[in-house]
């Protein structure tokens, strides 16, 4: 599973690659772990000034791996034990050093959040971003509901969030979501020019400038919680379960 995760550290950039091809890149509690210890290593090394997060094979992430969600909604919860996606992006938002997202492709559901929480964002003409989760009868998670509409409007964010439409990637450099709009698979390496770009400036004052612009840690975690409390208590409804299987069953006939 180690495998599905590739961590590479290049100068001053450390590159995230998520790499399940045979699943688009969804993303299991394993690899959620895995992704959150590269950044929470990060935090402690100086010679880390950047992070670049990115998917492979033409496809950023599918979002959550779903026979898993299913799994964990039919079997008795363990407190002591977050779900993995939680426990990702509290890393991501406990983060202090710049972070860029490289997309190819689609981003399905987490795709979308954790760009949501990164500092800039380059996508290829073929992305488009998907958020389903109301077709499940769930609801959005990761503080998606308090950044999106901060960066895109309550308009936008309702039509991605709650309507489940999709956004290309010009709609979403339109939107504020995107920085940069380049041709497929360049995202990584456009990406990699702009760490080389910040990691060039002095980094104390890339430290302070990035923490003033950001959203107040506290009140990202306190709407995480919220959405996390939701949605734990809408994924075990039977309707939801049934409406989980039924999409897995139909991908596979």
């Amino acid at each position: 599973m180690a495998d599905h995760i590739i961590v590479s550290d290049n100068e001053a950039t450390r590159t995230i690659v998520m790499r399940r091809p045979e699943k688009k890149n969804a993303l299991t509690r394993e690899m959620f772990l895995a992704m959150s210890e590269a950044v929470n290593s990060a935090q402690s090394d100086p010679a880390i000034r950047c992070l670049i997060l990115s998917g492979r094979s033409g496809v950023f992430t599918a979002g959550d791996d779903l026979e898993e969600l299913l799994e964990e909604a039919t079997t008795e919860p363990d407190a002591t034990r977050p779900r993995g996606a939680v426990v990702f992006l509290q890393s991501l938002v406990n983060n202090k050093k710049p972070i860029i997202a490289a997309v190819d492709g689609i981003a399905v559901g987490m795709g979308v959040t954790m760009v949501l929480h990164c500092d800039y964002v380059l996508a290829g003409t073929t992305t488009s971003f998907l958020y389903p989760l109301t077709q499940y009868g769930l609801v959005p998670e990761g503080a998606s509901t308090l950044l999106l509409p901060s960066m895109a409007g309550h308009q936008r964010a309702f039509s991605l969030l709650v309507l489940g439409r999709p956004m290309k990637a010009e709609e979403a450099r339109e939107a504020g979501i995107v920085n940069a709009v380049v041709p497929p698979g360049h995202a990584i390496v456009e990406a990699q020019k702009v760490a080389r770009e910040i990691c060039a400036l002095p980094p104390e004052a890339v430290g302070l400038s990035r923490n003033l612009l950001k959203q107040p840690t506290e009140e990202i975690l306190r709407r995480m919680d919220q959405e996390e409390y939701v949605l734990s208590e809408r994924r075990r409804k039977p309707p939801v379960v049934a409406s989980v299987r039924n999409f897995l069953q139909r991908r596979t006939s």
